[in-house]
């Protein structure tokens, strides 16, 4: 279940007519991205968290969304809407700050060596 609806990603993207399809890939693709940062699977609710720990599926820290989890997803789907190409040519190009990473990293678990 995604954690960001599709009212949301087109209030955040700030673009209604985009095709539904893509937004939900991209919406999903955020997501993940987010999940993956964290090493650990996150849950839209209390309901479908506890429904995957009995059975067996949550992972060794499942972890429920919250604000801060929504609001990398939406920073992430915001750069993925924006920057639709890997390469972008004839334009000065700057990193932005990951403000998704500062957003995910007081959560993310399993750090590695």
């Amino acid at each position: 279940m995604s954690v960001i609806s599709m009212a949301q990603a087109r209030a955040h993207l700030r673009d209604p007519d985009d095709d539904d399809d893509y937004l939900q890939l991209l919406i999903e693709a955020a997501e993940h991205s987010a999940v993956n940062y964290l090493n650990r699977l996150v849950y839209a609710d209390a309901q479908s968290m506890a429904d995957a720990v009995a059975a067996g599926m949550a992972g060794e820290q499942p972890m429920l969304s919250n604000a801060p989890f929504k609001s990398a997803c939406l920073l992430i789907l915001g750069h993925l809407y924006a920057n639709r190409e890997d390469v972008v040519t004839g334009t000065i190009a700057t990193e932005l700050p990951r403000g998704s990473q500062a957003l995910l990293t007081p959560y993310r678990v399993g750090w590695g060596v």
